[in-house]
């Protein structure tokens, strides 16, 4: 008797994340890499936009501002112009359940100043970590952190 109510427990357990298992999100994720490596690319953006809920949250910090999608595409956009070779590279990419964690590499050499340092001329190579949640196919949300101090401190080397 013991031994079927702890099968049943487990079975309840591991059910959930069989199903969830099931699915690969990998694919829908890469889509929101590919825009930030052309950001200023309607196609890409437009495929971010149909990779993303409508109500898909940017969450950087935790101040409590949420970005919606239409200001990511805007402020990467304006990123895109500033730094024109701009690449972000899907260095990671590990699926668990309805969560994908991505460790991600940025470079690219701003066109002019950059969080107030003019690195004339020079790069930054940079990581990033993105925590994406899905649902029904698309990102809902995305938690991220990235290493901009690190890209500053590059810029601004001597």
């Amino acid at each position: 008797m013991k031994l079927n109510v702890f099968l049943a427990a487990a079975a309840l357990l591991i059910a959930p994340m069989a199903t969830a298992a099931k699915a690969d999100d990998k694919p829908v994720v890469q889509k929101f890499y590919d825009f930030l490596s052309n950001p200023t690319s309607a196609d890409h953006a437009e495929a971010l936009k149909a990779a993303t809920a409508a109500d898909w949250e940017s969450i950087g910090e935790y101040s409590g501002r949420v970005k919606t999608r239409d200001a990511f595409v805007g402020q990467i956009g304006g990123f895109g112009k500033l730094i024109p070779d701009m690449n972000w590279g899907v260095e990671e990419m590990i699926q668990v359940g309805d969560r994908v964690v991505v460790r991600g590499r940025a470079t690219g050499t701003p066109a002019g100043p950059m969080f107030g340092v003019d690195g004339k001329g020079k790069s930054f190579d940079i990581m990033s970590i993105d925590i994406h949640t899905i649902e029904d196919g698309k990102i809902v949300r995305t938690y991220h952190v990235e290493d901009w101090a690190g890209a500053l401190r590059q810029l601004s080397a001597k």
